[in-house]
């Protein structure tokens, strides 16, 4: 009888699980209130991004900076790129919607041009870069038949002679990070700190066309957008009822990077630089990056 019991037990809580799945879902009167909550019931919450600790320069041993890309063709990395759908409601947004939107809206505003953020790039650069806008010969053909009209802005093109193509989420292969890896002395252990981010998507004026070629349009420095990152929720498989946010599977490392490059005297060169169209040695390139940082803290207790 108890192991009966024991088995309804985890049965219901199972099915209580689904019923979490969505924020706000138990409080909601209306389907319009999923996904929505009050300030009343925010200040409850008290959900915060875990701060970062002060770390002195002089409790710092070593550090080294890497870059790495992520996958998203990897089934780990799937929480960054799923859905792809724009009709799961509010709470479910791949990770390229959720930095998209909150630069828009102006809740992210540390973008940058590269991985070294010196430049920083407005939202106008970056929509000219998320967007084209062609026009078809029928619509050419229209505009010459009263040119004068059309510049003056009189007459407009009819929209069925303009093709426009984005830049959506389901185009993104994949993300490059730099961060930092240290030895702190204080409390005796290596650590990460994870420095920026960057979508890699196709360039949208090479789409359709033979020789897609992919860029990183804007960097984002991470440490600015973690409280945007922490109230994105990304989807945990294992149980609905606890999803994760963004910026906790970032910091935790909850994914499969594989390193293209490390700081060094060659001006930050890159392994596919120097190892050139031989995609094995630069895994095993990479391998070694990563099996050199391990190393540095092993040393440290070798006496």
């Amino acid at each position: 009888m108890s192991k009966r019991i024991f088995s309804l037990t985890v049965l219901f809580c199972l099915i209580g699980t689904v019923g979490f799945a969505q924020s706000n879902l138990l409080n909601a009167k209306t389907p319009g209130e999923i996904g929505k909550k009050t300030a009343a019931q925010d200040s409850l919450d008290n959900d915060n991004p875990l701060p970062y600790g002060y770390v002195g320069d002089r409790d710092v041993l070593f550090e080294k900076k890497v870059w790495e890309v992520i996958d998203l063709n990897q089934r780990i990395n799937f929480p960054m790129y799923f859905p792809v759908e724009e009709n799961l409601g509010p709470d479910r947004k791949p990770l390229y919607d959720v930095l998209v939107s909150a630069m828009r809206e102006g809740k992210i505003t540390e973008v940058y041009d590269d991985s070294y953020f010196t430049t920083k790039k407005t939202l106008k650069d970056i929509d000219a870069s998320l967007s084209k806008i062609d026009t078809t010969d029928g619509g050419i053909d229209q505009m010459n038949s009263d040119i004068k009209a059309y510049k003056s802005g009189k007459k407009k093109i009819s929209e069925e002679f303009i093709n426009r193509t984005d830049i959506k989420a389901i185009d993104v292969t994949g993300y490059e990070i730099v961060g930092v890896w240290y030895f702190d002395k204080r409390q005796g252990e290596l650590k990460y700190r994870l420095l920026g981010i960057a979508p890699v998507v196709p360039d949208v004026y090479t789409m359709g066309s033979e020789n897609k070629e992919y860029i990183r349009i804007f960097w984002i420095y991470f440490p600015a957008a973690r409280d945007v990152l922490h109230k994105a929720k990304a989807f945990n498989e294992k149980n609905t009822a606890a999803p994760i946010t963004f910026d906790h599977l970032l910091n935790s490392r909850r994914f499969s990077g594989t390193v293209t490059k490390e700081d060094n005297v060659y001006g930050d060169r890159g392994i596919s630089e120097y190892l050139k169209e031989n995609a094995q040695m630069e895994l095993l390139e990479a391998e070694r990056v990563k099996e050199k940082i391990r190393n540095l803290e092993q040393d440290m207790w070798n006496y």
